[in-house]
């Protein structure tokens, strides 16, 4: 037996030393055999779409690892993606969930460089209809926790959030010219708080049983908007529940309140690839915004090993005040996708999402599921 485990190492050896880089990296990705306790590293080329940007190419390394090669620690992320557009468009975006050695430390956030056009609707919830500024800006954010555990799955510590929109080329539409929000000439914001967490998720990427929470203060101060600052509250609360071996049902809600000068890139929005699919992010902006959703996930179908599917759905409100929000300024949205296995060992799924909202339909593209 070992003797035909050798051959079999070897020939791959061999047939895998034939291939291009590029085709080394392509083949791993689609069988990939490590452990679950091993790291692995993979640069892919991507190819993917999203309402914000079109059609982007670019390339994606994923970082998968335990400390220490421990099975018994939880399953650490890093993820960078670079893209350019067809329209002359780029961005970089990182994100990361690491832990630390049986948990110690928690180091949990999100990088964002990126010039691209985005859509401005208005502030409010009912910004109706397809008038719309297109604002041609470079943003930069940074937003990182550094938590310590202070009990088993309960951590604590300092957050800082630096926002920066520069360049700024608010072009208005031929007709209904919107007025101008704060920020329409650029802000740059540093914003120092405190985030408590507790997770007890062991795959940050695909959950299958568990559950995350988190409540967190931040407080901003400007540079270049002129206005006086403005504080953020941002609740976050996430459930996981086991169906069955292959079947998950989760659960979100989200919530934003924010009070003083609030930058209008830096306010509460409505859609994206993680909430809301289906709506164009940032189609709807406010102070406060308070949104949930639901989705059912077959990982992986029972006559595939490698794809699954997902059906989801969601509701928000978005508004100046927490007492106005209203039920009646309720957004819906809903949509499914389709799941392939790309790390059978670690249980990550690339997922490719359609949501859709009153508004239209979105399509998205991405590693890891979307809460």
């Amino acid at each position: 037996m070992l003797a035909c485990v050798c051959v079999d190492y070897d020939e791959a050896t061999a047939q895998d030393k034939k291939r291009s880089w590029l085709g080394r990296q392509v083949h791993r990705l689609l069988n990939d055999t490590t452990s679950a306790e091993q790291a692995s590293f993979t640069v892919y080329p991507t190819l993917g779409y999203a309402p914000e940007t079109g059609v982007e190419v670019g390339a994606s390394v994923l970082n998968l690892f335990r400390a220490k090669n421990d099975s018994l620690n939880r399953l650490s992320e890093l993820q960078a993606f670079a893209f350019v557009t067809f329209n002359a468009q780029y961005g970089l975006w990182l994100d990361n969930a690491i832990y630390s050695d049986k948990d110690a430390w928690f180091f949990l956030g999100r990088t964002r460089i990126q010039r691209f056009p985005l859509y401005y609707y208005g502030i409010g919830p009912n910004t109706g209809g397809d008038n719309y500024a297109v604002v041609d800006a470079f943003n930069i954010n940074f937003r990182q926790r550094v938590l310590r555990k202070v009990v088993d799955n309960f951590f604590a510590g300092p957050e800082i959030d630096v926002n920066s929109l520069t360049g700024v080329d608010f072009q208005q539409p031929d007709e209904g010219a919107f007025e101008l929000p704060t920020g329409a000439n650029g802000s740059t914001n540093l914003g120092l708080g405190a985030a408590l967490v507790f997770d007890n998720r062991h795959n940050v990427l695909n959950v299958r049983n568990g559950f995350f929470s988190e409540v967190s203060y931040l407080h901003y101060w400007s540079s270049l908007s002129g206005n006086s600052g403005f504080n953020t509250i941002n609740v976050d609360v996430r459930s996981f529940h086991r169906v069955s071996k292959r079947n998950v049902l989760a659960w979100q809600l989200l919530a934003n309140f924010q009070t003083g000068d609030v930058p209008f890139n830096q306010m509460a929005l409505i859609g994206g690839d993680m909430m809301m699919r289906g709506y164009y992010q940032g189609r709807y902006r406010d102070k406060n915004l308070v949104a949930t959703q639901a989705e059912f996930r077959m990982l992986p179908f029972a006559f595939h090993k490698r794809l699954g599917a997902s059906v989801f759905a969601g509701a928000a409100v978005v508004g100046p005040r927490v007492g106005a929000l209203s039920l009646r300024n309720v957004k819906p949205s809903g949509g499914f996708g389709l799941r392939y296995l790309l790390f059978p060992k670690k249980d990550i799924y690339l997922r490719f999402d359609i949501g859709f909202s009153p508004q239209g339909s979105s399509f998205y593209i991405f590693n890891g599921e979307a809460f």
